[in-house]
């Protein structure tokens, strides 16, 4: 029961399949025969099925409620019984990609320091490059870094995937469909990262892939949230995670444009040392995976 709750929560989530199964390393058909079983189960339909998306039911809504509370008691369980505090170093060393460290690291830290209180962190926010050059001279343990290399010094594993998103100011009415072709992509003013960072790189890349060698930027910053600042105030656009402009989007300052035939995705990886061994570091990263989108 645990792993079906915790497939609909994914689902719901992300309200698609595929995206579902691939964050959870599960096929499709697994991923629907686990959604199938509970609305058995339950005699309910959580789901409405369309042609290209599916959506919530009202029961479904209600479901999620209820799942939530059940999968956080299990969590609590677990912490309590099946992991000791001794079981963890006084000290974890880490590394960590700036939309992580920004937006997604800090809570789960905050979580687990409710459990396990005499452990401290150490947490290096930078670039891949720089995370994966410390994981080898061993000045911290792991890392969580964009992207993956072919260092053979080095080995990772994927943890969530990302999406790369056009947003703008929620009062900017430009475009009334919400959406723009390619071609208009490279004509709108673009507020962009400076060069060097690694969201840069990836953006660059994917477009460069198809056949867009440059955008329209006429402001540049070093943060993400110096570029929301920015859009707050403007009518411009920028291309950022879409994990750093949740709260944007819940509270009505950001929304997002879709462009017509154009995904931007990304992996986030946690990194170690080839043949590096522990066990705090194994549990740690399944905390990290459950307890990422709390």
């Amino acid at each position: 029961m645990k792993t079906k709750l915790h497939i609909f929560k994914t689902v719901a989530k992300h309200l698609n399949f595929t995206k579902a199964a691939e964050q959870l390393y599960l096929s499709q058909p697994a991923i629907s025969k686990a959604i199938k079983n509970l609305e058995q189960d339950y005699k309910t339909t959580l789901f409405i099925r369309k042609r290209n998306s599916i959506e919530l039911t009202t029961e479904g809504k209600s479901f999620l409620i209820y799942t939530n509370k059940i999968l956080a008691i299990y969590a609590d369980m677990d912490e309590k019984f099946l992991h000791k505090k001794d079981a963890f170093p006084e000290v974890i060393n880490f590394g960590i990609s700036t939309t992580l460290s920004n937006y997604i690291i800090p809570k789960i830290i905050a979580k687990f320091r409710v459990q396990y209180p005499e452990t401290r962190f150490n947490i290096i926010s930078n670039n891949s490059e720089n995370i994966e050059s410390l994981i080898l001279n061993e000045d911290i343990d792991f890392g969580i870094t964009e992207g993956s290399t072919s260092n053979p010094k080095l080995q990772f594993e994927k943890f969530i995937k990302d999406e790369i998103v056009l947003v703008t100011n929620v009062k900017n009415n430009t475009f009334q469909k919400g959406s723009i072709d390619i071609k208009t992509l490279q004509t709108i003013p673009m507020v962009e990262r400076e060069k060097g960072s690694g969201t840069k790189v990836i953006i660059d890349t994917f477009l460069m892939n198809h056949k867009i060698t440059k955008l329209n930027s006429v402001v540049s910053f070093n943060s993400t949230e110096a570029i929301k600042n920015y859009l707050y105030h403007s009518d411009h656009y920028a291309l950022l995670s879409i994990n750093s402009i949740s709260d944007d989007l819940i509270n009505n300052k950001l929304k997002i444009i879709d462009i017509k035939n154009l995904s931007i995705e990304r992996w986030f990886y946690f990194v170690k040392r080839t043949g590096y061994i522990s066990n705090s570091f194994e549990y740690f990263k399944k905390f990290i995976r459950l307890n990422h989108n709390f």
